[in-house]
C-alpha cells in the first residue's frame, strides 16, 4: 500500500510540475508582450498549496502573515518554501544557485523569487527590488544562511536585517517545525541537510506516511529604542522564534559534515616579492 501511495504521489508531482511549467510559459509569453499577469502572486500561493497537498503535508498555522513585513524564519528544508508560500502572497530571497536548478529554478524565477550571489549581498539592490514588489506582498528571508535539522536555530546573520533599515518595514518572525503525525515528535525526514540531493530527499518525502508542518507567525518587531542595531534586532528575532519552538536558546542543531577524514588546510606560502598577497574572504579569493 505504501508503494502504491508513493507511486501515486510521484505521478501527481510530475503532473503538477508540468502545470507549473505551462503557467510559466504563459506568463513569459504575456510578459514579452508587455502584459505580465497581475495574479502571479496568487497563482504561486495556489501552486504551493497544491504541492503540499500532493506531498501529504498537513499544515498547522498559528497567526497570519502581515502584508508589507519582512518575514524572518528558521530554515530546515526546501519544504519551507511551499509550506510558507501557501499561506499568502509571499516572495522569497534565495541563493543564486537555485536559479540554475532544472525546472525548479525557472519556476521560482517566474514566481518572483529574488536571487542573490553568495557572499555578495547588495542590500540597496535588494531593497530596490523589494520596493518594486510592493507593500501588499511580503518577502521571506532565512538569515541562518543554511538549513539544519530543526533541533535548534543557528545564529542569524545581522547584515540581512539592514533591509528593515533601508525600507522602513517591520520584521515578522516565523517559527517553522516538522513533526510526525503519529507521535508528534520532531520529524527526521523533512530536514534537507548535508550532502543530500533534491531528488533523493523528494523520494523520501513521498514515502513518508504522515508529515505535519507547524508555522507560527509571531508579532512583528521593528527598529526602536530596544532594537537600535541590526545585531540586536537579529538576536531579538531569533529569540522569539526559539521561544515559539520551545527549544533552548543555546541548542545547537545538527548539521552533518561530508564523510571522510578531515583535511587540514594547506599552509599559506609567503607572498612572492613584488606580487600582492591573495586573501580569502567568504570563500572568494581577492587580491589585496
Amino acid at each position: 500500500m505504501r508503494h502504491a501511495r508513493s507511486t501515486r504521489r510521484l505521478a501527481l508531482i510530475l503532473a503538477h510540475l508540468g502545470k507549473g511549467a505551462s503557467l510559466a510559459l504563459y506568463i513569459g509569453l504575456l510578459s514579452r508582450l508587455g502584459r505580465r499577469p497581475t495574479r502571479i502572486p496568487d497563482m504561486a500561493r495556489r501552486w504551493h498549496r497544491r504541492l503540499c497537498g500532493i506531498l501529504g503535508i498537513r499544515i498547522r498555522v498559528v497567526g497570519r502573515p502581515h502584508p508589507g513585513c519582512l518575514l524572518i524564519g528558521n530554515h530546515i528544508s526546501w519544504l519551507d518554501i511551499p509550506v510558507v508560500g501557501a499561506q499568502g502572497e509571499i516572495a522569497f530571497l534565495s541563493k543564486a544557485e537555485v536559479r540554475d536548478w532544472p525546472l525548479i529554478g525557472w519556476l521560482a524565477d517566474t514566481a518572483g523569487t529574488l536571487f542573490v550571489e553568495r557572499g555578495a549581498i547588495r542590500i540597496e539592490e535588494i531593497a530596490g527590488q523589494l520596493r518594486k514588489i510592493g507593500r501588499d506582498r511580503t518577502l521571506m528571508l532565512f538569515p541562518e544562511g543554511t538549513t539544519s535539522d530543526g533541533s535548534g536555530v543557528l545564529r542569524f546573520h545581522p547584515r540581512l536585517f539592514a533591509l528593515a533599515q533601508e525600507t522602513g518595514l517591520e520584521i515578522q518572525p516565523v517559527a517553522i517545525a516538522y513533526r510526525c503525525d503519529t507521535s508528534g515528535a520532531h520529524d527526521n525526514v523533512a530536514p534537507f541537510i548535508g550532502d543530500d540531493t533534491l531528488l533523493a530527499h523528494l523520494l523520501r518525502v513521498v514515502r513518508h506516511p504522515g508529515l505535519t508542518a507547524e508555522v507560527h507567525f509571531l508579532p512583528p518587531v521593528a527598529f526602536d529604542e530596544e532594537n537600535t542595531t541590526r545585531r540586536l534586532l537579529a538576536e531579538r528575532t531569533r529569540r522569539a522564534i526559539v521561544e515559539a519552538l520551545g527549544i533552548g536558546p543555546d541548542a545547537a542543531p545538527h548539521r552533518p559534515r561530508p564523510a571522510g577524514p578531515t583535511r587540514l588546510p594547506d599552509p599559506v606560502p609567503d607572498p612572492i616579492h613584488g606580487r600582492p598577497e591573495s586573501i580569502t574572504t567568504d570563500g572568494i579569493a581577492h587580491v589585496a
